[in-house]
């Protein structure tokens, strides 16, 4: 399948070099050289993939990225940057970044970065041989993987893209506990070491939306000292 990717660099030397390198038959890329443009082109909601510069005229890579989960727009995101502090990477993936690639990056880390975060998507987006139920329901919480939807009661629960694969990947496995560090490499997959505090503010997040008291949680519960777990508490999974 074709996967359509949009690059948004303002340094036309850095676009080209990441266009030429993923150029192929399986890839088709366009290119935005500024933030507005660039936004108005991945609100289209056609692209698999958006490789987004940090740094950019009009509009930064920040406020793109989240004016982009605003709008349920949910194309992964892998983030440039030649910002090297923790938090700006930090920032980024907190905003709805998947992935992020510091400058200068070499080509090789580049195209294994991009696969990885198509793998993931489709991995996401398409039923696995092993894993015939795509529903899962907690009391009044139920998550519809095909549909990529979450109820509460009758009430439907808006999550970022993000949001909803660390439910799914919560409710999938009930009563399992995952450290931090697990759920980093699950869920926003290799080369966030060090970066457990994301997954916090994504829980606490998550908690704000689907939890009646997140302070006292009924679906996402930290196992102190260890991680969390996904209560299976009246819990129920049912096939397509």
């Amino acid at each position: 399948m074709t996967k359509n990717i949009l690059v948004i660099e303002d340094h036309s030397d850095i676009a080209q070099l990441v266009m030429v390198n993923l150029q192929s038959k399986q890839m088709v890329l366009d290119h935005a050289a500024d933030g507005s443009k660039g936004l108005d082109m991945a609100l289209t909601g056609r692209y698999h993939l958006i490789i987004l510069d940090l740094m950019l005229p009009s509009i930064d890579g920040l406020d793109i990225c989240r004016v982009l989960r605003s709008k349920n727009v949910y194309s992964p995101v892998l983030m440039l940057t030649a910002k090297t502090s923790e938090l700006d990477r930090v920032l980024g993936l907190e905003v709805g970044a998947d992935d992020y690639l510091t400058k200068p990056f070499s080509i090789p880390e580049l195209v294994a970065r991009v696969n990885a975060i198509l793998r993931r998507s489709d991995q996401y987006q398409s039923p696995q041989i092993n894993e015939p139920c795509r529903h899962a329901q907690s009391g009044e919480l139920r998550v519809d993987y095909e549909r990529r939807q979450v109820m509460l009661g009758e009430v439907t629960v808006e999550l970022t893209a993000k949001e909803f694969d660390l439910l799914w990947h919560f409710a999938s496995n009930p009563g399992r506990v995952f450290s931090r560090s697990q759920l980093l490499d699950s869920v926003w997959g290799y080369g966030h070491a060090g970066y457990e505090h994301t997954v916090n503010s994504h829980i606490n997040r998550l908690r704000a939306k689907i939890e009646q008291d997140p302070a006292k949680p009924r679906y996402v519960i930290t196992v102190w000292g260890v991680g969390y777990k996904f209560s299976d508490k009246k819990y129920a999974r049912s096939g397509l």
